[in-house]
């Protein structure tokens, strides 16, 4: 991924966060806090993450 490939990336979630009306971010972050993070990344971080992403591209 080039640099400018990122910059455009990054611009467009920029952009697209600050079109979201005010309530729905709300409503977001309430559902974000409700739902419990799952016990694998809670105790051992992103590592379970990452050997699951790896093991599904592998397939």
């Amino acid at each position: 991924m080039s640099f400018d490939d990122y910059v455009k990336y990054l611009t467009q979630q920029i952009t697209a966060y600050l079109d979201t009306p005010a309530e729905e971010k709300r409503k977001q972050r309430l559902k974000n806090k409700q739902e419990p993070p799952l016990y694998s990344n809670r105790w051992l971080g992103v590592l379970p993450f990452a050997f699951k992403v790896s093991r599904k591209n592998t397939n």
